[in-house]
């Protein structure tokens, strides 16, 4: 629901913040992104309701997109909504002297207009559904989130985007001091597995990237660059998808776009981007095949891509070494923080996207486990999903993954393990 309480009671606060001025923009965007994430629907409790909107309200001030100042307003909204309390309805009443007022009722029936005060009463799921810094009104005086699609029952996953981590098992994130972003926002609206591994005794990192693009390794056990472990093989997603007539691109932070990165640049490992292992992409080890040139991109390009809503239908996303928890570097020398803090600076870009809000999904999994297979994490976020904190045991491995993207984008032959493995449709609303 839209969660922009633009009634403010302390004159001070509001001249500091500008809800309906200089602030309105930025407002809109916490309010539009509290409600693509913050279920309002009965599945959350009022109190983790509002937990939801404080963190996401949080992150946005961190990240500088919300001033410290107008946090309040966002947050006393979702306090005074009815979302998470049964048959509850939120009353918006103006006073004699011309002050607006909210309060939360049982019923709409009892929502009255208060003595000597002129009736402005109905039923609405939040005071910023019913008022606006003038007094009531029976529409949001702020813009709505982004439109999502229209369809009826079951509506379908349309893009997807994938987000690899590296080298850490799930008991390392979860709970973890440095990891509040994923914890303390993430978490809470999203769904997660508890019990996801990578491929029985698959390691180092570049087979298991291998996995899910094709279900298997090949054969590779080591992650050694292109030119020492290419494949002929045409059987692998992005050859579907391409068959299929369907977009995808791989953003890989580091890489310059001028040439397919076939080796390690910095921190850009080549042995993190499974798309350049495959001749058929590469033209076999090409520096300048067009193919790999049009679709591995900067990751740089990601924030224009959305902007634009030219995003592919399957965006494959890999961090650089500082910041997918792999290497320890300045200025956290912490690698789970900096991945998180990486979390916490880059997401927001894709949850307030319309792609995303267009039935969009984000899945972010790690590669492998630090001290065998794992678990690992694997975190599903998406209007979609079930969300509020889900969580399952089933057993999932990189198969389950290429599974699920081969069914959400309709692509058959389910390639190697997929065909064998348990999709993730059950960290979801409906099957993808």
């Amino acid at each position: 629901m839209l969660l922009l309480a633009a009634l403010v009671s302390d004159p001070a606060r509001a001249m500091a913040c500008d809800p309906t001025g200089a602030d309105a923009g930025d407002i809109a965007g916490a309010r539009a992104d509290v409600a693509n994430h913050c279920a309002c629907d009965g599945s959350l409790s009022h109190r983790a309701y509002v937990r939801c909107s404080a963190q996401i309200v949080l992150t946005r001030v961190n990240d500088g997109q919300l001033s410290g100042t107008c946090r309040g307003i966002v947050q006393r909204a979702a306090a005074k909504s009815a979302c998470g309390t049964p048959a509850a309805v939120t009353c918006c009443t103006l006073t004699a002297s011309g002050r607006a007022t909210c309060r939360i009722k049982r019923s709409e029936a009892a929502c009255v207009p208060p003595a000597g005060g002129a009736a402005c009463v109905g039923g609405f799921p939040s005071c910023s559904d019913a008022c606006d810094a003038a007094g009531c009104v029976s529409q949001p005086p702020v813009p709505a989130p982004p439109p999502v699609t229209s369809c009826t029952g079951s509506c379908p996953i349309h893009t997807v985007f994938l987000i690899l981590m590296e080298n850490h098992d799930w008991s390392s994130i979860s709970g973890s001091a440095s990891a509040p972003y994923i914890n303390g926002t993430l978490l809470p609206m999203a769904s997660h597995a508890e019990k996801y591994f990578n491929p029985p005794g698959l390691h180092p990192s570049e087979p298991n990237y291998l996995w899910l693009e094709a279900g298997t390794n090949f054969g590779v056990l080591d992650d050694n660059v292109p030119v020492a472990n290419h494949q002929s093989s045409s059987s692998h997603l992005v050859t579907l998808l391409d068959a299929a007539g369907l977009s995808w691109r791989a953003y890989e932070e580091g890489t310059s776009g001028i040439v397919c990165p076939l080796t390690d640049l910095g921190p850009y490992a080549v042995r993190h981007d499974p798309f350049v292992f495959f001749d058929d992409v590469t033209a076999i080890n090409s520096a300048y095949a067009s193919r790999c040139i049009d679709h591995v991109r900067p990751y740089a390009e990601l924030r224009t891509d959305l902007g634009n809503d030219t995003v592919a239908r399957y965006n494959f996303i890999t961090p650089n070494v500082c910041n997918d928890m792999h290497d320890s570097c300045a200025p956290q020398n912490d690698p789970v923080r900096q991945g998180d803090d990486w979390l916490s600076a880059e997401l927001p870009k894709i949850l307030s996207s319309q792609a995303y809000a267009n039935n969009g999904a984000v899945l972010i999994t790690w590669d492998e486990g630090e001290t065998g297979d794992g678990p690992i994490g694997m975190i599903a976020v998406s209007p979609r999903a079930k969300g509020g904190g889900y969580s399952n045991a089933v057993h999932y491995t990189h198969g389950s993954t290429l599974r699920t993207l081969q069914e959400i984008f309709g692509l058959t032959p389910l390639l190697g393990d997929a065909a064998g493995e348990t999709d993730l449709s059950d960290l979801f609303i409906t099957s993808p």
